[in-house]
């Protein structure tokens, strides 16, 4: 039964304080990694909890530092953190099996996460990962994304001023790029080489993706090639995947990898 309001868990040596919702259930479980910006009460992991309540299945979903009901400033959040946070709660909260979904950034997370998991299996002793299920994953997104598409006006201020005020197409209130993430996510690029997972991955991916064009997602799955692998392109779909059928099909395919993990 989740709890109306969230629990903390302390990550990082600065101890930032991350807002956790937890639903107990049976395996495999669902963790869930949300994106740049957004936080656990959107629509994707709302939807999910309510399949995780229906389906007796654990849940997990948290807030990066800086994000939604966790503590700390946007501004000083790097990829590094927001891995390490992610690490902390997957090997503190997360039991048996699980299904991790990541949701745009959060899917560059699931597939840092799956490989310092990889590296060192100690770092989640109870935990391993049964599938991953990618929405729009944007790996690399600080370097692939944004440093190269911005202009040599935006790279100079970041580079000078140590922050960008970038417009936002979701909200009213511009909000910073700064010189610590670009540099910070040159630490994590993982494309243009294999990726070995071994575990099965779904990737779920709107042609009308405005953020994240569905060409990168195409380089993803190159990368991928050791294994088990499905693209899903969506030819009416944004970015958000965030529509009645987008739920219903994001739904469908945890459903099947939770039902494949559990035989």
């Amino acid at each position: 039964m989740e709890n109306d309001q969230p629990q903390f868990l302390e990550a990082g040596a600065d101890l930032r304080r991350i807002a956790i919702r937890e639903r107990r259930g049976t395996s495999p479980g669902i963790f869930w990694l949300g994106g740049f910006k957004s936080d656990m009460k959107g629509t994707k992991a709302a939807a999910l909890d309510a399949y995780a309540a229906a389906s007796g299945r654990a849940f997990i979903r948290f807030d990066y530092s800086g994000h939604g009901e966790s503590g700390g400033n946007f501004e000083d959040g790097t990829i590094s953190k927001w891995l390490e946070e992610s690490i902390a709660v997957f090997a503190g909260r997360a039991r048996g099996p699980q299904i991790v979904v990541g949701s745009s950034m959060g899917g560059w997370m699931a597939l840092l996460l799956a490989r310092a998991l990889a590296a060192n299996p100690r770092l989640a002793p109870e935990a391993r990962l049964a599938g991953l299920v990618l929405i729009a994953p944007a790996p690399d997104f600080t370097e692939e994304l944004m440093w190269k598409n911005f202009s040599p006006e935006i790279r100079r201020e970041i580079e000078t001023a140590g922050q960008w005020q970038r417009p936002s197409a979701y909200g009213d209130e511009p909000y910073a790029i700064t010189k610590a993430l670009i540099e910070d996510g040159r630490n994590h690029l993982v494309l243009g080489k294999p990726i070995e997972l071994k575990c099965p991955v779904r990737i779920l991916q709107g042609m009308l993706d405005p953020d994240v064009p569905w060409q990168h997602a195409m380089q993803l799955v190159s990368c991928l090639a050791q294994d088990d692998v499905a693209l899903t392109l969506i030819k009416d779909g944004d970015h958000r995947l965030s529509r009645s059928e987008d739920i219903e099909r994001l739904l469908k395919t945890v459903d099947e990898l939770a039902e494949e993990a559990s035989r």
